[in-house]
C-alpha cells in the first residue's frame, strides 16, 4: 500500500498565490487539483495492486488440485494460531445486573465459626419498575430496597445452584419496586460456620432471542457518595463484618440481631465487630486464567462442539497425509482440557466464576458441551491402542457414554435428544450433530456386543425421530429447531440442514445394510441431497438462509453440503455421474474462500434459534471461525476419498 501526505502552508490571509522563480505565478486551486489527481492516481494504482494480488492468491489455491493441500494449509494455520495454555486476568466486573452476581463472605472473612456480615451497592434505573430477581444463599438471609426489608429467610440452609444448558437458576424469587435513579441495596448474611455466600440474578433469558432489550439496571458504586470511581472498577461491593452469630434457645438469632450497618452507613468508622473492630471494605477480587486473544466468535480450544470437531477432522488429516503434527493438534486438545478440568472446576466452583474460561466442561448438560467436543477422545481410543494418559481417556469417555445413555434430556413420547431453551421440550436439528455421531462412535469403540446394539439403535432411531420433528416436507428442508408448545415453522438455516444430513452420513457408513432403520434413512438422505442441490448457488456456494435470494453465501453450510455429497458418492448412495461435478463445484467455491495462509472467510458465527428469518440473514460473518473451519477440513478430506 502507497502512503501520500500533501500539505499546504497556511494562507495567513494572503492571496492563493505562489511565487515562482521564473515569475510564473501558480494558483493554489490548480495545486489542489493537480495533488488531488496525484492521489486518485495512487489509490486507483494501490486498488489495481490489491486486487491483482488478490487474484493471485487465488490462482495458487485454484492450482491445488489435491484436496489434502488446501486443507493442510488451514490445519498448518491451526497449529501456527494455537497455543492451548491459559493467562491470568482480573475476574471481569459486569455493571448491567443482567447476569449472575455474587458476594463470597467466606473469602473475605473465613468460615469455621457462626457469623454475620453485609454486602452494600447500588442499583440504578432511568424509569421507575419492577424488576424481579433470583437468589440462592446458605443459612438466614435479610435483603433491604431503600431501607425495606423485601426479603428473608431463617435457618440452616445449603447452597444449591441448578446448572442448566445455558444458565444457572436460583430457587428463592422476590420483586424489587426501583424508584428512578438510586436504589439502595442491603444484604445481611449469616453463616453457621460452613459455607458463606449469596447469589443473586434477574431470571436467565435462556439464550433466547428476544424482539427488544431489557431494561436491566445498573449495579455499582459508581453512584455512592464518598466512594472513589476507581473503587467501582473493581467490584460491585461493598462488605462489612464479621458480626457474632449469638445462640438463643438453642437458635442462633445473628440474622435478627440488628447491627450498626442497617441503620447506618459511614466511612472512617470502626465498629465493634466479631473479634476485633471492623469497616467497610470490598470483596477479595481474585485473579482467573482466561483464554489467549479470544475472537467475537471464541478462540480455537474453548471447549465446544466445534473445536472438538475441529481436533476430530485433525485426526483424520493426519491419517490421510500421514503427518504426525496433526494428530499432536488433536491430541493437545484433548489433553490440554483434561489436564484443565480441575483447575476450571475450582474457578467455577470455588471462586463462582461461573462464566469464566472453559466453564462449559464443568457440568454443562447439552450436547454441545458433552457429547460431540468428545468425538476426538473416543476417537483416539478406537485408533490408538496405546499412549499416555490413555485410562483418563477411558474413565471421561464412559462419563460420557453413560450421560448418553441415561442423563441427557429426551423429548417425551419420543427418545430423541431435546433442549430447554429457548423453551422446554425445542427440538433443534444442530442435536441430530451434537449427539448422533458420538452414538455411532461409542457403538465402535464398546466391545460388548449388547452395548453396541443399543448405542447403534439410538444412533438410526434418532435419525428418523429427528426427522419426524424438524423435516419441513414442503420444502423438503430442515428447520432450524421446532418447538413443541406451539406450531411455528423456523427457516431453513444452511448449517443445521448441513447437522442434519452430515449426521445421516456417520450412520450410513456404520449400519448394516440389514438394520430395519437403513433403507428408510437412506431415502431420506437421498430426498434431503436432491433439494440441496436444487439450492447451489450459480457459484458453487448454498446461501446461508438456503431458500432466500437475498441471503449471503456461507462457508460452513457448504462445505458440509460438499462432504455429505462426496461421500455419497464414495459409497454408491449418490449417482456419481449426476453428483460428483456437484460435489466438486461446491469444493472450487470453497476454494475461493480460503487464502495461502491458510485463512477462511465468510462463515457465520454460532446462532441461536429463532423465527425470525432476518435474525439469520444479518447474523455476522466470520475469518477462521471452527464452526466453519472444521466443516471444510472434513469437505477437503472426503473430496480426497472421492473416487
Amino acid at each position: 500500500m502507497v502512503n501520500f501526505l500533501f500539505q499546504l502552508p497556511s494562507r495567513k490571509g494572503m492571496v492563493l498565490t505562489i511565487a515562482q522563480k521564473n515569475g510564473i505565478r501558480l494558483n493554489y486551486q490548480l495545486l489542489i487539483q493537480a495533488a488531488l489527481l496525484s492521489l486518485l492516481l495512487l489509490f486507483a494504482i494501490n486498488s489495481t495492486a490489491q486486487q491483482a494480488g488478490s487474484e493471485l492468491r487465488q490462482q495458487n489455491i485454484s492450482a491445488l488440485t489435491n484436496p489434502l493441500d488446501v486443507v493442510k494449509l488451514i490445519g498448518d494455520k491451526l497449529i501456527r494460531d494455537t497455543p492451548f495454555a491459559y493467562r491470568l486476568v482480573r475476574g471481569p466486573i459486569n455493571h448491567t445486573f443482567n447476569d449472575l452476581q455474587f458476594v463470597d463472605f467466606g473469602r473475605a472473612f473465613g468460615v469455621g465459626k457462626p457469623a454475620v456480615a453485609y454486602a452494600f451497592t447500588n442499583l440504578s434505573v432511568t424509569d421507575d419498575q419492577e424488576f424481579t430477581i433470583q437468589t440462592e444463599h446458605n443459612d438466614g438471609c435479610k435483603i433491604w430496597l431503600n431501607g425495606q426489608l423485601v426479603y428473608v429467610k431463617r435457618g440452616d440452609h445449603t447452597i444449591r445452584l441448578a446448572h442448566e444448558e445455558r444458565s444457572i437458576e436460583l430457587p428463592n424469587t422476590l420483586k424489587l419496586a426501583l424508584r428512578k435513579g438510586n436504589n439502595e441495596l442491603l444484604i445481611k448474611s449469616e453463616t453457621q460456620g460452613k459455607e458463606w455466600r449469596v447469589y443473586l440474578q434477574p431470571p436467565s433469558e435462556k439464550g433466547a432471542i428476544l424482539p427488544t432489550t431489557n431494561p436491566y439496571p445498573q449495579l455499582g458504586l459508581a453512584n455512592v457518595t464518598n466512594v472513589d470511581t476507581a473503587i467501582n472498577s473493581l467490584t460491585n461491593w461493598l462488605i462489612i463484618g464479621p458480626f457474632d452469630n449469638p445462640i438463643t434457645n438453642d437458635q442462633r438469632t445473628g440474622i435478627d440481631t440488628p447491627y450498626t450497618p442497617e441503620a447506618e452507613r459511614q466511612f472512617g468508622v470502626m465498629y465493634p465487630g466479631l473479634g476485633g473492630p471492623v469497616t467497610w471494605t470490598i470483596p477479595k477480587i481474585d485473579i482467573l486464567g482466561d483464554l489467549i486473544n479470544p475472537q467475537p466468535w471464541g478462540t480455537n480450544y474453548h471447549w465446544n462442539y466445534h473445536n472438538g470437531g475441529t481436533a476430530w477432522a485433525m485426526q483424520q488429516l493426519a491419517e490421510l497425509t500421514h503427518e504426525t503434527k496433526y494428530d499432536d493438534y488433536a491430541s493437545n486438545f484433548c489433553d490440554f482440557h483434561l489436564k484443565s478440568a480441575p483447575f476450571v472446576r475450582y474457578q467455577v466452583g470455588a471462586l463462582n466464576a461461573v462464566n469464566s474460561a472453559n466453564n462449559h466442561l464443568i457440568d454443562t448438560p447439552l450436547l454441545d458441551f458433552t457429547l460431540a467436543p468428545s468425538l476426538p477422545f473416543i476417537y483416539r481410543l478406537r485408533q490408538t491402542r496405546s499412549f499416555s494418559h490413555r485410562d483418563d481417556y477411558a474413565q471421561f469417555i464412559e462419563k460420557m457414554m453413560k450421560y448418553a445413555q441415561h442423563e441427557q434430556i429426551r423429548l417425551p413420547g419420543s427418545r430423541i435428544y431435546t433442549r430447554v431453551t429457548p423453551e422446554i421440550y425445542t427440538t433443534w436439528a444442530d442435536d441430530m450433530f451434537m449427539g448422533i455421531p458420538f452414538l455411532v462412535q461409542a457403538a465402535l469403540y464398546t466391545p460388548d456386543p449388547a452395548r453396541k446394539k443399543i448405542f447403534l439403535d439410538d444412533a438410526a432411531n434418532q435419525l428418523i425421530g429427528f426427522t419426524n420433528q424438524v423435516w419441513d416436507s414442503t420444502a423438503n428442508l430442515y428447520m432450524h429447531a421446532r418447538y413443541s408448545a406451539r406450531a411455528v415453522k423456523l427457516p431453513h438455516w444452511s448449517r443445521a440442514n448441513g447437522w442434519a444430513t452430515w449426521a445421516m452420513t456417520e450412520v450410513l457408513m456404520n449400519l448394516p445394510k440389514t438394520h430395519p432403520q437403513y433403507k428408510p434413512i437412506l431415502a431420506q438422505y437421498q430426498k434431503h441431497i436432491a433439494a440441496l442441490v436444487k439450492l447451489q448457488d450459480a457459484s458453487g456456494f448454498w446461501l446461508n438462509v438456503l431458500d432466500r435470494s437475498d441471503s449471503p453465501k456461507e462457508v460452513s453450510g457448504t462445505a458440509i453440503f460438499t462432504m455429505a455429497i462426496a461421500r455419497g458418492v464414495r459409497y454408491g448412495w449418490l449417482n456419481a455421474k449426476t453428483y460428483k461435478r456437484i460435489a466438486q463445484k461446491g469444493w472450487e467455491a470453497l476454494k475461493t474462500a480460503i487464502e495461502p495462509d491458510g485463512t477462511v472467510h465468510r462463515i457465520c458465527m454460532g446462532t441461536m434459534c429463532s423465527e425470525d428469518v432476518n435474525y439469520y440473514i444479518n447474523r455476522p460473518y466470520y475469518d477462521n471461525d471452527t464452526h466453519g473451519l472444521f466443516a471444510v477440513l472434513f469437505a477437503g478430506l472426503s473430496m480426497y476419498q472421492m473416487p
